[in-house]
């Protein structure tokens, strides 16, 4: 988590940019709550050093805030205030600049029309810090606090192997960096930044930070009262001894080199966690005229997102085709890695019912193996809680639903689009589509009516012909075939000889006698052949002449 002190040249890509269409009402309590959250997550950061909350989320957070809050000015809901304890006492002899950050490529090309005598960092994920050195000695370390004052972190700096406690030369000298928690060898396309900001941020604010300060490294990243140019700025960061900051710092002619490296350290090793790049211009105004807002001649191109923050618009129940219930978001669409997502599965009821997820709560997402969409947590929760009913407990399992009765609809769907799926008949042009057009065109109540359709009858239905010949051909299926379309347990292991009553009268200790067949399936294959809604479904598959019944 970060002091809110930076702008944005555009919304990122994470966030919707659309007002609420929210009552003046609903728009008040929800900023309240907002604003409220943001001021627990600052007080746990900066008066106890730590961070409850990804710094990309609470970003995102924030920029949500910076959103509603121009949707409805009329409220005049101020954002929460900067902490007395994190603005400290000790004055900066040069202010910590904020940096403006660009959503994407175009925002940096934008930036650097007409800029020269560019530079690339990497964007260390620590805390600021600005060192103080008179004659050589450390004299005073300042957290950043808001950018004009911040508190006096001497005594622990002193205790920091990476801050050099003495410094060649002579008069005062300025430092300003980032201290960051050691991750030899950390990739942060793969690793993200594990928390490594608030890792330092803890132990800056304990009394006695112990064996730990070992962990804690030095990036500089300006000389404020050091040469004007960079390669002269550079070259006295080397002679102080912060060769490793130096090496980090290089020069970005072009648009194609900067991306170009954003990409390689993105991906590749480096002894710290980054967030992103900051581009520099080398030469810059004088530091006894910088401000603690956005600083005109630096730049952050951030890294993507690994967690988008998404607002639950509903909870839905979508029942599969065995009755499994599984929980879905649907989500205010967010874009992460590139990909528009607005749905996202909870897997099970109970664990919807463990993140009690309701719609207006915000919502962390990640991509599980970079492809699939999935609920991390709950980042805070909407003050309104609106209700959500799950479906009864027990309502919907393997033996439910083999005809569209009202609250069948769903699984009953489900089923179709198994039988005539490639796992089942492989009825060619046939998918979810086509059994939901013939349900709602009323030529759907059972599972298998659809096999005495007239060609008349489905003329009302888009390709309506070809379907008929499919329907048709469906009769000819083998009966091994016909049994996994159904969806009868084990369907492959079925005994091959056998025919559908021979299968229907087996009893559970049948059913053991089978290879790979225990004690719980046995009991499912008794009570898929018993069900009456199962034994019409044979009966109508004798009556049309299919083989094995």
């Amino acid at each position: 988590m970060k002091a809110p002190l930076t702008t944005c040249l555009l919304l990122v890509p994470t966030l919707a940019t659309a007002c609420p269409d929210w009552p003046e009402a609903h728009a008040r309590e929800e900023l309240l709550g907002l604003r409220q959250q943001l001021e627990a997550w600052d007080q746990a950061y900066h008066q106890r050093g730590a961070s409850p909350i990804a710094d990309e989320l609470y970003d995102q957070a924030r920029q949500r805030f910076s959103l509603w809050r121009g949707c409805y000015p009329q409220l005049a809901i101020e954002p929460p205030p900067a902490l007395p304890a994190s603005r400290g006492r000790l004055r900066h002899p040069a202010a910590h600049t904020g940096l403006d950050k660009a959503a994407d490529a175009t925002g940096v090309r934008r930036w650097m029309a007409g800029r020269e005598d560019l530079w690339v960092q990497p964007k260390v994920d620590g805390v600021a810090v600005t060192l103080v050195y008179q004659d050589g000695e450390l004299r005073q370390a300042i957290s950043r606090g808001d950018g004009l004052r911040g508190q006096d972190w001497t005594a622990n700096a002193r205790r920091l192997p990476a801050v050099p406690q003495r410094l060649p030369g002579v008069g005062r000298r300025v430092l300003q960096g980032e201290l960051y928690w050691r991750l030899p060898g950390h990739v942060q396309a793969q690793r993200g930044g594990l928390g490594a900001r608030g890792k330092v941020a803890g132990l800056m604010a304990r009394g006695e930070p112990g064996a730990e300060v070992a962990q804690v490294g030095l990036f500089v990243w300006e000389l404020p009262f050091g040469p004007t140019d960079m390669p002269a700025r550079l070259a006295l960061m080397r002679e102080l001894g912060f060769a490793e900051s130096a090496a980090l710092t290089l020069p970005a002619p072009d648009f194609e080199t900067i991306q170009r490296q954003r990409e390689h350290w993105y991906r590749s090793p480096l002894p710290f966690a980054s967030d992103g790049i900051v581009v520099r211009q080398g030469l810059r105004p004088a530091a006894n005229a910088w401000q603690a807002g956005g600083a005109s001649w630096a730049l952050a191109w951030k890294y993507p997102y690994r967690q988008a923050l998404a607002e639950v618009r509903r909870v839905h129940f979508r029942i599969g085709r065995t009755g499994r219930v599984t929980p879905l978001l649907e989500l205010q669409p967010v874009m992460l890695d590139d990909r528009r997502i607005a749905q996202v599965s909870l897997g099970s009821t109970q664990r919807w019912q463990a993140l009690d997820i309701h719609p207006g709560d915000q919502v962390a997402i990640a991509l599980a193996g970079l492809t699939i969409p999935r609920v991390e947590s709950v980042v805070w929760r909407s003050p309104r809680r609106l209700p959500v009913q799950p479906p009864p407990a027990g309502r919907y399992h393997a033996l439910s639903c083999w005809r569209a009765t009202p609250g069948c609809e769903e699984q009953f769907l489900a089923r179709l689009a198994w039988l005539g799926g490639e796992q089942g008949l492989a009825l060619e042009g046939v998918g979810p589509g086509t059994w939901r057009a013939l349900l709602r065109a009323g030529h759907l109540e059972g599972l298998l009516d659809w096999l005495e359709l007239s060609a008349q009858s489905l003329r009302q239905v888009p390709g309506g012909e070809a379907l008929h010949g499919q329907f048709r051909a469906a009769r000819q299926r083998p009966f091994a075939r016909w049994l996994r379309a159904l969806g009868a347990p084990q369907a492959d292991e079925l005994p091959a000889n056998e025919r559908w009553a021979e299968l229907a009268a087996r009893q559970a200790g049948d059913w053991r006698q089978l290879p790979g067949i225990g004690a719980v399936r046995a009991r499912q294959l008794q009570a898929f052949f018993a069900d009456g809604e199962v034994r019409r479904l044979g009966e109508q598959l004798a009556a049309a002449g299919v083989e094995g019944f």
